[in-house]
């Protein structure tokens, strides 16, 4: 088990999701149930799935929330790049939370590839 108070990734993806939050509390309430309540969900999944899987038994259970956790940045990516198309967000707003996002995704996949996971 994992303490995943301690993993930088965890850590990262609760500072991106205060700044989703904030971001889309900008966007017009007929987006509450479209675009912003999609955008809070993905948000909100990398950081419960990383901290779910490592209160799991072992690193094959970790492994496969972290990909969970990879899927949600991925779909928190392209709602993004939707929001700054439909010009919700200035791009000079958005390059730098997608430019972390980035990061995150990197590090997500990187930790990925120091468990010891075990093939079926």
């Amino acid at each position: 088990m994992h303490n995943f108070k301690e993993l930088n990734i965890w850590k990262r993806s609760i500072k991106m999701a205060v700044v989703i939050y904030k971001i889309v509390s900008t966007f017009p309430k007929e987006e509450k149930y479209g675009l912003t309540s999609q955008t809070k969900r993905a948000v909100v999944s990398i950081a419960s799935n990383i901290s779910e899987g490592a209160g799991r038994n072992g690193d094959n259970e970790f492994n496969h929330f972290l990909g969970v956790a990879l899927g949600s940045a991925f779909e928190l990516y392209t709602q993004l790049v939707i929001a700054r198309e439909l010009e919700l967000v200035t791009s000079e707003n958005i390059e730098p939370v997608l430019t972390e996002l980035e990061e995150i995704q990197k590090m997500i996949n990187g930790f990925k590839g120091t468990l010891n996971v075990t093939t079926k």
